[in-house]
């Protein structure tokens, strides 16, 4: 105080400027409380939206992938089969290469034994 003219303006506000910045300070908690909440909210909410869309998506899976609920194609519930489902002996072709490797084939006057023999003793 000795060294205050009376042209100087003397400041108690010190204690105010305490006060001050600690509600500025709560003030600041609370906006960062409100902006934490928010980003909560929103990670939810998108964990929410995946979680929604892959159901969605299995079940649309799950509705094509059974051919009694798929209506697409009414009335035809039948199991498709080729051609040759029902032959007994399948990949027989009359002309075989000579330097095929030998395995077992499933007919008798085809396989190799039959071949030499009937080379043998019938020719």
């Amino acid at each position: 105080p000795s060294s205050i003219d009376d042209d100087d303006i003397v400041d108690d506000d010190d204690e105010d400027d305490d006060d001050s910045d600690e509600d500025d300070t709560a003030e600041l908690l609370r906006e960062l409380q409100k902006i934490k909440k928010e980003r909560a909210e929103e990670q939810a909410k998108r964990e929410r939206e995946k979680n929604e869309e892959e159901e969605r998506i299995r079940k649309e899976n799950l509705l094509k992938g059974n051919p009694l609920l798929n209506q697409t194609d009414k009335g035809s519930y039948k199991i498709k089969k080729r051609w040759d489902d029902d032959v007994v002996f399948k990949n027989c072709a009359k002309s075989e290469p000579k330097n095929k490797e030998q395995h077992f084939i499933n007919d008798t006057i085809r396989s190799e034994f039959h071949r030499k023999f009937m080379e043998k003793y019938v020719k």
